[in-house]
């Protein structure tokens, strides 16, 4: 998982490997490689979660499916990216010293990118009927100008718990550990249960994007934007002024 003493992190010089520095690929390409593929494998799982769902059991399949792949694929390619696959969670880190700012447009290009992909890994694979019946994985919960503000206030929220379980159980030193990745599913697992029927429960515009772009459905499509990185912003600021450690707070830093 990404933290302060990655090498995508604003303080730090590139790493020594066995005496050698870190290669332009290893600091620069393979992270974005990474984000990459992680983000489709997310997203193909996510989509064919949702499209081969079945009404008998509500929301408990995606949102094991989501949160389950989610936790692996950061257990088995976090340390090399940081494990965001979500460009809110790189806002985030972005703030709190957990990722270098001249590689924030790259992951986010890399997320987008990977969600494309996996959402047209999905639409190929899957039925055309359920396909379609399914507005291929896009967000489909707002219907109406109505539900708008409910929606985008869930994303916000939902988003937030994410965001802080990266945060706090990858980045700051001192209250991450071993279990970030079953928290950070878990925590997907939790929103999807608890919003998914007033948003969806996306908390990530890369998840929002690829489907979007298959189905052609861009209906409220900003709420799943908006919501996410308002999130990301809000955690940052929580982590660098409030909850962080004595290297992240900017306040109150005592002696």
């Amino acid at each position: 998982m990404c933290d302060a003493e990655s090498h995508n992190c604003k303080a730090r010089e590139p790493s020594m490997a066995g005496g050698s520095p870190v290669s332009w690929f290893e600091r620069f390409a393979q992270p974005c490689l990474v984000e990459l593929l992680g983000s489709a494998l997310f997203i193909f799982i996510g989509c064919l979660s949702v499209i081969e769902n079945s009404p008998d059991t509500g929301l408990l399949q995606p949102a094991l499916a989501h949160g389950l792949a989610l936790g692996l694929i950061i257990a088995t390619l976090g340390n090399i990216s940081g494990g965001h696959f979500n460009p809110a969670v790189s806002l985030a880190a972005l703030l709190v010293g957990g990722l270098n700012v001249m590689m924030l447009l790259p992951y986010w290009i890399s997320q987008l990118c990977g969600g494309l992909i996996g959402a047209a890994f999905a639409k190929a694979v899957s039925p055309e009927e359920k396909f379609w019946n399914a507005s291929g994985a896009a967000f489909v919960t707002v219907q109406e100008q109505g539900q708008v503000a409910r929606a985008l206030g869930a994303e916000l929220i939902l988003t937030t718990l994410l965001v802080l379980a990266v945060c706090m159980g990858a980045i700051n030193q001192r209250t991450k550990g071993p279990l970030a990745p079953f928290c950070i599913g878990l925590s997907v697992t939790v929103d999807i249960l608890a919003g998914g029927t007033i948003s969806g429960a996306c908390m990530n515009p890369a998840r929002a994007f690829g489907p979007a772009v298959m189905a052609n459905h861009w209906d409220f499509h900003w709420v799943y934007w908006i919501g996410p990185l308002l999130a990301g912003l809000l955690v940052g600021l929580l982590v660098r002024f409030l909850i962080g450690d004595g290297k992240t707070r900017l306040i109150l830093k005592g002696r």
